[in-house]
């Protein structure tokens, strides 16, 4: 079954020419972020403030205002510490980062389809997220206005594009999994008759997170069909819940049990915590796989620290083999998304930007996943790899930014905009 994929309505590449002072609000699966961004008109030169603050779970779980209010007071704590008092008098204009699924009618609409990860916040789908998040601003008396709606992979995009031409496709691997690349106009049947040139190049958010969640295609496990089964939203993005960074220590911590119950991993031990749903995060990977040591002491810390484990040397060892398993499906998997957009549009040579901790983090799923595009394209062994994945660390606030500044841009009657 065809995955829909959503317009984004941002058009063209960036220049490298963009100018301007934005706020940047970047509202993803575990943090939010507020930002300020300055660019300065010349490639690669801009400037940015920002901090970060913590989503709690009862906003995750809570309504609609709960949730607005919470991101306005954020915004409105960064505006008091990090802003001039003049600078906070004028009406600043905003960048919202927003890493869910929406159906966009313009840059600065959108209506959320269905909400991912864990938030499961009341009276969010179906209605314009940013019509409500701009009446929390006016209930708080809080000068902003958003000037562009944007998917963090379509940030990263664009990030990753400033610099380097070579860039065709943003990625995020974090504790979701996305991508977004360029499309021509006329290749996109919903919008034909939009009044655009059909050669013009828009960027498309695929939110192939949820690719088969009809379970037709993927090979799929038991401890995959629990970890579905037990998570905020059973039977929805599956292919994301293969590949992402929480559900990777979900996994990991399934397999443990079950070797544990069948007395094969941690005899005789308390494993009370890793009956504990998501016990273990990805974050344990690079531990367990680059401790290459006979006794493995930093893995066997990191197993007492986290879980209360004291494991055998070869039960240290098969927690590595376990790791590695885990971790080599995963990145795979991850990248048969990639290749399909290369494939969709004949990319023959190209960067790939991705932002996400499990590619700041996790070198050996970098690694596995560059190799499974070789294995997928059967790339010649003396050449180098054409496609190549780049790793661009807060590249979607970055990019947001710059679509703001080309928002603004097209709204005063000016447009520019590289091709591709």
């Amino acid at each position: 079954m065809p995955q829909p994929m959503n317009v984004t309505w941002v058009m063209g590449y960036p220049t490298g020419k963009e100018q301007g002072k934005f706020l940047i609000l970047d509202m993803g699966g575990t943090n939010l972020r507020v930002s300020q961004a300055e660019l300065f008109g010349s490639d690669r030169d801009m400037e940015s403030i920002q901090e970060k603050y913590s989503i709690p779970q009862s906003i995750k779980q809570g309504t609609a205002d709960d949730l607005w209010d919470f991101v306005a007071d954020c915004v409105r704590k960064f505006l008091q510490s990090r802003l001039s008092e003049s600078e906070r008098s004028k009406v600043l204009p905003l960048a919202f980062t927003f890493s869910y699924p929406v159906i966009q009618s313009s840059i600065k609409v959108g209506v959320l389809q269905r909400w991912t990860k864990d938030f499961c916040v009341s009276g969010v789908e179906g209605h314009d997220v940013v019509f409500q998040l701009e009446a929390a601003f006016e209930r708080k008396q809080i000068p902003v206005r958003v000037v562009a709606l944007i998917n963090d992979t379509v940030g990263t995009l664009f990030a990753a594009a400033y610099g380097d031409r070579e860039v065709k496709i943003g990625s995020i691997a974090s504790t979701g999994c996305n991508a977004a690349y360029m499309e021509e106009i006329g290749a996109i049947p919903k919008i034909q008759g939009c009044g655009l040139p059909s050669d013009a190049l828009v960027a498309i958010n695929t939110e192939y997170g949820a690719f088969d969640n009809s379970r037709r295609i993927l090979p799929r496990t038991r401890f995959d069909d629990e970890i579905d089964r037990t998570s905020a939203h059973p039977g929805q993005q599956l292919y994301e819940k293969m590949v992402s960074g929480p559900y990777l220590g979900e996994l990991l911590r399934l397999v443990m049990l079950e070797l544990h119950e069948a007395k094969l991993l941690f005899v005789g031990q308390d494993v009370s915590c890793l009956r504990q749903p998501n016990a273990l995060d990805a974050s344990l990977f690079p531990t367990l796989e680059e401790d290459i040591g006979e006794c493995m002491e930093n893995a066997r810390k990191c197993l007492w620290e986290k879980m209360g484990l004291d494991p055998a040397p070869h039960e240290l060892k098969a927690c590595r083999y376990l790791a590695e398993l885990v971790g080599t499906r995963a990145a795979r998997l991850y990248s048969c998304g990639i290749a399909a957009i290369c494939k969709k549009r004949n990319i023959e040579r190209c960067h790939v930007g991705v932002d996400g901790s499990i590619f700041g983090h996790y070198q050996n799923y970098r690694k596995r996943a560059a190799q499974a595009l070789r294995d997928i394209f059967a790339w010649p062994d003396d050449l180098g790899d054409p496609i190549v994945f780049e790793f661009y660390e807060d590249g979607s606030g970055v990019g947001a930014a710059l679509i703001a500044a080309l928002a603004l841009e097209r709204s005063d009657g000016t447009v520019l905009s590289r091709t591709e």
